[in-house]
C-alpha cells in the first residue's frame, strides 16, 4: 500500500508539471505567420494600415506578423500610434528591416525597438533619430526638450524588450546610425536574415512573452500569408507625397483661375476642382502650416482681381509673391521626407507663375480689347441716315441693319453719319465728314 501511494504521488506530480508545462508552450498548429510590407515615410496612412494589420493578425490567431520595413523616417505622433499598437498586440510582431540597402531611420528605429523580435537583412543600418528629423527645424530649446523626451520614450521600448538602451540615446542626440552586425553586437537586435526563409528558420523555437505568458515559435516551413494593401490605402499614400499635393494644388487654381477669367470654358474649372479637392483630401493628411496654404490661396485672388481693377501689374507682383512665400512654408515643419523638394517647388512655382500671369494678360487683353459684335460693337461705326435726324426720332442703316437714331442736330435724309453713343436700342449719333 505504501509503494502504491508513492507511485500515486509521483504520477501526480508528475501530471501538475505536466500540466504547466502545456500551460505555457505553445504546440505547433496550422496558424500561419502574416506578413506585411512598409515601405516610405511614417504617416497617418501607414499608421492605420499596420494597425488594420495587426488586427487582421490576432483575428487569425496567426503565430506572429512579420513587419518588412524601410523607411527613412517620418512623423512622431504616427510612430507612437505604431507603437503603442505593436506594445498591446496579442500576436507577436517581428519588425524585419528588409531588403539589403533598406533602413529603420528615425522614426523607424522606435519602430524597430518597440517589436517582440528585431531583425536586420545584411547591408541594412538602424539610428538617426534626432527630433529635426521627426518634426522638422524649430527652436534649439524646443527640440533639447524633444529630444530628451524621446529618450526616454525609447529608452522605456529598449528595457521593456531587454535591449541597449544607451543606443538609442546616441541615436537621438548624436544621430548616430549602425549596421546590422553593430546592432546585433550591441543588442539592439535579435537576428540577422538573409531572406525570409532565413528568418523563419532564425525564428523557430524563439520565446515570446506576451501579456506573461510565454508564447513559443514554430516557423519552420510555416506558411506566410500577405496582408495587402487596399485600394483606400494605396490610393492615400499616393496622396501623402507633398510634391504630388503642391503640384495638384496649383493645377487646381489655375483652372478655376482660368475658368472664372474666361467663363463659359468649363473644362478647365472641372479638372480644377478635382485637382484643388484631391489636394485638400491629402493637405488633410499630412501636417501644414496654414498660414502658407491662405498665402497661395490669396495669390489666386490677387491674380483674379488684376483682371478687374487697373493695378497696371502691382497685383500680379504681390501675387507672385505670396505665391512663393506660400509654397516654401507650407510644409515648412515636417520632417524631411515630407517635405518639399526644394528643384520641385522652384519648378513648379516658376511654371505656374508664369501661367498664372500669362492667363492674367489674356483675360486683361479680352477685357480690354474693343467689342466685335452686339450693339456696343458699333460705336464709331459710320452710317447712312434713311431718314431725317432730330433730337427726338430718325432712323439710319449701318451694318446691314436699321436703328432707331437721335442726334443733338438735325441732319437730313441721305447724309452719312457717327455712331457716337448707344442707350438701350437708340444710337446716338453725329454728321460724318470725311
Amino acid at each position: 500500500m505504501k509503494k502504491f501511494s508513492k507511485l500515486f504521488s509521483i504520477i501526480l506530480i508528475f501530471f501538475f508539471l505536466l500540466m504547466f508545462y502545456f500551460n505555457t508552450y505553445s504546440f505547433p498548429q496550422e496558424t500561419p505567420i502574416m506578413k506585411v510590407r512598409i515601405e516610405g515615410p511614417i504617416t497617418p496612412v501607414i499608421a492605420n494600415f499596420l494597425s488594420y494589420s495587426i488586427g487582421i493578425s490576432e483575428e487569425k490567431q496567426a503565430q506572429a506578423l512579420i513587419i518588412e520595413l524601410d523607411t527613412p523616417g517620418g512623423l512622431v505622433e504616427s510612430t507612437r500610434e505604431i507603437v503603442k499598437d505593436i506594445l498591446k498586440s496579442k500576436v507577436p510582431v517581428v519588425v524585419y528591416v528588409s531588403p539589403s540597402g533598406a533602413r529603420a531611420a528615425s522614426a523607424g528605429t522606435f519602430i524597430l525597438l518597440a517589436s517582440h523580435i528585431a531583425a536586420m537583412a545584411p547591408g541594412t543600418h538602424v539610428g538617426a533619430a534626432h527630433p529635426i528629423e521627426l518634426i522638422g527645424k524649430t527652436d534649439e530649446k524646443v527640440i533639447e526638450k524633444i529630444a530628451q523626451d524621446l529618450v526616454a520614450w525609447g529608452k522605456n521600448l529598449a528595457q521593456m524588450r531587454n535591449r541597449n538602451s544607451k543606443f538609442i540615446e546616441e541615436a537621438v542626440l548624436k544621430s548616430k546610425s549602425i549596421t546590422e552586425k553593430e546592432a546585433l553586437e550591441l543588442k539592439v537586435i535579435e537576428i540577422i536574415a538573409k531572406d525570409l526563409n532565413e528568418l523563419l528558420k532564425k525564428l523557430d523555437g524563439k520565446v515570446v512573452i506576451i501579456n506573461n505568458q510565454k508564447l513559443y515559435l514554430f516557423t519552420k516551413n510555416t506558411k506566410i500569408e500577405l496582408i495587402e494593401e487596399d485600394f483606400k490605402t494605396k490610393f492615400l499614400k499616393v496622396l501623402t507625397n507633398p510634391n504630388l499635393i503642391y503640384f495638384l494644388l496649383m493645377l487646381g487654381l489655375a483652372g478655376i483661375y482660368f475658368e472664372l477669367s474666361h467663363p463659359g470654358s468649363i473644362f478647365p474649372g472641372v479638372i480644377g476642382a478635382i485637382c484643388l479637392i484631391l489636394a485638400f483630401l491629402g493637405l488633410s493628411i499630412l501636417p501644414l502650416n496654414y498660414a502658407g496654404l491662405a498665402l497661395i490661396l490669396l495669390a489666386g485672388l490677387l491674380f483674379f482681381l488684376e483682371t478687374q481693377i487697373t493695378s497696371h501689374g502691382l497685383l500680379t507682383l504681390a501675387g507672385i509673391i505670396s505665391l512663393l512665400l506660400g509654397s516654401l512654408i507650407l510644409f515648412g515643419k515636417n520632417p524631411p521626407p515630407l517635405k518639399l523638394y526644394q528643384p520641385f517647388l522652384y519648378t513648379v512655382f516658376i511654371t505656374f507663375s508664369i501661367i498664372f500671369a500669362g492667363i492674367t494678360y489674356l483675360a486683361i487683353k479680352t477685357l480690354r480689347k474693343k467689342p466685335i459684335s452686339g450693339g456696343e460693337a458699333l460705336i464709331g461705326k459710320v452710317g447712312k441716315a434713311i431718314e431725317d435726324i432730330s433730337p427726338i426720332k430718325g432712323k439710319i442703316f449701318v451694318e446691314g441693319e436699321i436703328w432707331e437714331a437721335t442726334s443733338d442736330e438735325i441732319i437730313p435724309k441721305g447724309q452719312r453719319v457717327k455712331i457716337v453713343e448707344k442707350k438701350g436700342f437708340t444710337l446716338k449719333v453725329k454728321p460724318y465728314q470725311d
